[in-house]
């Protein structure tokens, strides 16, 4: 019912910033939650942020106070502000949402972008 189509990634230094969005299509993204999600070479796929129906947010501890996830309902649009980058950072960041509450297991999302790649150098 809602299909996802991730922008903004690119390659930046150490320090440096970027601003993903994800465009959602199909549905009103206000009836989901919706949150960002990322893996990096050999590693799990980690819920980095999330935001619910309601507003309220949800922060990996790696990315709390650099991380800022935002959605702007009206342009039925996701995002997800990125400061002071680390090389540990790197991953393919994906949008994802589902119905209802936000979970940190990606296995609960229904819908998935196809990713943008974030980079980060040293």
């Amino acid at each position: 019912q809602v299909q996802l189509v991730e922008s903004g990634g690119g390659s930046v230094q150490a320090g440096g910033s970027l601003r993903l969005a994800c465009a959602a299509s199909g549905d009103r993204a206000s009836r989901y939650c919706m949150g960002w999600f990322r893996q990096a070479p050999g590693k799990e796929r980690e819920a980095a942020a999330l935001i619910y129906i309601s507003g309220t947010t949800y922060y990996a501890d790696s990315v709390k106070g650099r991380f800022t996830i935002s959605r702007d309902n009206a342009k039925n649009t996701l995002y997800l502000q990125m400061n002071s980058l680390k090389p540990e950072d790197t991953a393919m960041y994906f949008c994802a949402a589902r119905g209802g509450n936000c979970y940190r297991n990606s296995n609960e999302y229904q819908y998935w972008g196809q990713g943008t790649q974030v980079t980060v150098s040293s």
